[in-house]
């Protein structure tokens, strides 16, 4: 499975935050957003990732994130011309996703909580497309599901004015590889944009849709306004504070997943200087040292 992080739009409603860099690029607390949605995508067992974003911002993303490979990734960019639907997406990555299966993740989306990545490593190959939902206060702003007293997926529509319930379609979704066509289908919408609930409502036609309730100790944060990126803010700090461990780190997410080893990581967090951050991550290297050290000794006597 390939994943695809969308970076792309004007930020409008961030301006004049965003008048000169991607909402993506914006602090979140400690690190930059687009870290987050990075790595839930690595929690998900996903190696190959493009980036979609635009032509003034490109370059910023790759000075930051380079090709992966110092996380032990690949990561590809792409350009979004202008916004016109996250289903574009599928249409812009084509060549990228090739085949395979794909995972599409909003570049200012959020997702934290226990277990996870765990649950997200199950969705390797989906026969036909697997979304997810959660009860929020503001059903509106987002894609609604209609849901049967079964159970069963009725119906999906993006953003209405009257929702039919308040279980939203958080920036997630699993699709097999027959996304890109489906894509290809899709008309613009009276909002003028292709959209991905039309997508998601082919894969309902066809009887190949599959959604999980969020568990309730999974957050998800859309950060869109100034608002909500604050508040998304202050809760990562918050709970770093608390638990003395950091949400989004990527560099955390590659070595204790194995995609880079010891050496690598010592060499990763080297090139970031010296700082809060690199603290956080020299001390998960010295954890890690003396626990093979302990090893080492233990089979000494052992």
């Amino acid at each position: 499975m390939k994943g695809i992080i969308l970076a792309g739009g004007t930020g409008s409603r961030l301006w004049p935050l965003t008048k000169t860099t991607s909402k993506q690029l914006l602090p979140v607390y400690d690190k930059p957003l687009i870290y987050y949605p990075l790595s839930t995508l690595m929690l998900a067992g996903i190696r190959e990732i493009l980036i979609i974003t635009t032509p003034q911002d490109s370059k910023d993303f790759q000075n930051l994130l380079g090709d992966g490979n110092s996380l032990g990734i690949s990561i590809e960019y792409a350009i979004q011309p202008k916004p016109e639907g996250l289903a574009q997406a599928f249409i812009i990555g084509e060549n990228f996703i090739a085949g395979d299966s794909v995972s599409l993740i909003l570049g200012d989306n959020i997702f934290y909580g226990p277990g996870l990545g765990r649950s997200l490593t199950q969705i390797t190959s989906p026969e036909g497309a697997m979304i997810f939902g959660l009860n929020v206060a503001e059903p509106q702003r987002y894609g609604v599901l209609e849901i049967s007293e079964g159970g069963q997926i009725l119906s999906i529509e993006e953003k209405p004015i009257n929702p039919k319930s308040n279980i939203a379609v958080p920036g997630l979704y699993f699709f097999d590889n027959t996304v890109t066509t489906r894509a290809k289908l899709v008309k613009k919408s009276d909002r003028g944009e292709l959209e991905i609930t039309s997508i998601i409502d082919s894969y309902l036609v066809d009887k190949k849709l599959e959604f999980r309730i969020l568990q309730e100790n999974t957050v998800w944060m859309d950060c869109g306004t100034v608002a909500s990126i604050n508040e998304a803010a202050n809760y990562v700090k918050i709970i770093e504070q608390q638990t003395k461990f950091k949400i989004g780190c990527i560099e955390e997410v590659a070595f204790r997943q194995g995609l880079i080893g010891y050496s690598e990581m010592y060499d990763l967090v080297k090139s970031l200087g010296n700082n809060e951050y690199t603290n956080y991550l020299n001390q998960i290297i010295m954890n890690f040292g003396q626990r093979l050290l302990c090893v080492v000794v233990m089979n000494q006597y052992s």
